[in-house]
């Protein structure tokens, strides 16, 4: 492991662990105001903007925000993704402690999948971990306009099938990952600093529906849902557009069981528990 990656690998974790602890702040904030509507946005966004509770998590997200752009700087998009994904296991422990309940089986079992991912993720980089190649900016368009398409098409038509709040946390993760993949190649410097644009976008829209998420649903189900497209979404990216590479042999096996690992783990925690009839 190069001394770039020792370095964004904890700040990765801290980005992770911070910005899961500013959702619950803002889940619980939204839930105690009134009513939010894209209907009525600035009415609703002065609603949050004057929430002191709500203010905390958006700054504590922010700083969560930083350390991320930190950690891209010195290593790949799909390898800060990776430890990023396992901070839904953070996002449920404390979830239910706040709730004051256990974790259900199938979360413990989430939990442990992504622990398990991020210690697999830690033996894969003894193989390597390079920051990959700069993509075509052509495909880079290309993944952004799909990812906001398909965005747009969940919050719309899915609504329906999916129900509101499982919607709006899929379309602000497919967001959210558009600024994400835009924040890496914004680091990149020279003319792609203009991926800055898309960058304000993807997180501005995608912080917009985790909040009106947050008002039907439960934190887990919509932020889970959220931080597991955040996450899967950009490590696909980084190797399909960016060209970054993954370890050969035994190495490289392991670091795409890590990625299985904590997609397969987030995927549990944010299936919602059916109640018993």
């Amino acid at each position: 492991m190069n001394t770039s990656t020792a370095i964004a690998l904890p700040l990765a974790l801290a980005s992770t662990v911070l910005i899961n602890f500013a959702y619950l702040r803002e889940h619980d904030a939204v839930a105690a105001l009134p009513v939010l509507s894209m209907r009525r946005p600035l009415q609703s966004a002065r609603a949050l903007l004057t929430d002191r509770s709500w203010l905390l998590g958006f700054a504590m997200e922010s700083v969560g925000f930083l350390l991320y752009v930190a950690a891209l700087r010195l290593a790949s998009l799909a390898l800060v993704q990776s430890v990023s994904a396992g901070g839904i296991g953070v996002l449920a422990y404390v979830s239910s402690r706040f709730a004051g309940r256990r974790l259900s089986s199938r979360e413990r079992r989430g939990v442990l999948l992504s622990v398990f991912g991020l210690t697999a993720l830690g033996v894969s980089l003894l193989g390597g971990s390079g920051q990959g190649g700069a993509g075509s900016t052509a495909g880079i368009l290309v993944w952004l306009g799909a990812t906001a398409a398909a965005a747009v098409l969940v919050v719309t038509l899915g609504r329906r099938v999916l129900g509101v709040a499982v919607a709006e946390g899929v379309a602000g993760g497919l967001f959210f990952s558009l600024g994400d993949v835009s924040t890496k190649v914004a680091t990149q410097g020279g003319a792609r600093i203009a991926f800055v644009i898309p960058l304000i976008v993807g997180y501005t829209l995608g912080t917009w529906l985790l909040q009106l998420g947050y008002q039907r649903g439960a934190a887990l189900t919509v932020a889970g849902l959220a931080t597991l497209l955040t996450n899967a979404v950009p490590i696909a990216a980084g190797t399909i557009v960016l060209g970054e590479p993954v370890p050969s042999g035994v190495y490289g096996a392991l670091r795409i069981i890590a990625f299985a690992a904590v997609t397969i783990g987030a995927i549990f925690l944010a299936r919602p528990e059916r109640k018993a009839a």
